[in-house]
């Protein structure tokens, strides 16, 4: 069995529960469909009208594997080589050579691991803070949906309520593309598209629409 988040929107922020399901060990692809099946089922027993969705490249849906940070682009680079390319560490850093390589090179590049603690991210020039966390990772990816995706495709977020992203681990990592699924949801549910944020309108908003992995009382959640 494991344990993983689902997130979704509720009382106007971007939120969290945790499930627990069957957990299908193994690398194959198959495996992770079936894992990811399993959760989708976890939550759909909670809330018979569920309608989840995992944004990954293993998702079933279309929608799902375009949502993929392995899949967005940003200035024609992938959304990965950006976001690992922009870290800054107490040892070195920012590492732009890392946008010219594939997107799973580049997050495995050594030098994130040895150059020390992580301190901010410098993206176009400018320096993002850690605090409020997510929030450059939610920036880029928000930036890259609207360059990769049709209108029709990023109004179709509307038409799920949970986002899922097997891959993803709350113990070992802070961003997931799932909770910037459900925050791209809220967005267009709030302004009917996905507006153009300024760097500083971007990060106020998010300071009051995203909860981190707070779970709720169990039951289902009521949407608003």
């Amino acid at each position: 069995m494991a344990e993983r988040p689902a997130f979704y929107t509720q009382n106007g922020a971007v939120t969290s529960r945790r499930y627990t399901f069957e957990w299908f060990p193994g690398f194959a692809a198959s495996q992770k469909r079936k894992s990811i099946e399993s959760l989708h089922r976890a939550i759909q027993n909670a809330d018979a009208d569920a309608r989840p969705l995992e944004i990954s490249t293993k998702s079933s849906k279309p929608l799902g594997r375009k949502l993929s940070a392995f899949n967005l682009k940003l200035q024609q680079t992938p959304l990965e080589n950006i976001f690992q390319s922009a870290k800054v560490f107490e040892n070195g850093g920012p590492y732009p050579d890392l946008l010219d390589v594939p997107p799973k090179d580049a997050k495995r590049d050594e030098r994130l691991k040895n150059s020390g603690g992580l301190t901010a991210f410098r993206y176009q020039g400018e320096d993002f803070s850690l605090i409020p966390q997510t929030a450059f990772y939610d920036f880029i990816y928000l930036a890259a949906v609207k360059e990769s995706l049709a209108a029709d495709e990023i109004q179709a977020i509307t038409d799920y309520q949970y986002f899922t992203d097997i891959e993803f681990n709350p113990a070992k990592s802070l961003n997931t593309q799932a909770r910037t699924a459900a925050l791209l949801k809220l967005l267009v549910e709030q302004y009917g598209r996905l507006p153009d944020f300024s760097k500083e309108d971007f990060l106020r908003y998010h300071k009051e629409h995203v909860v981190y992995l707070e779970d709720l009382p169990k039951g289902k959640p009521k949407f608003s």
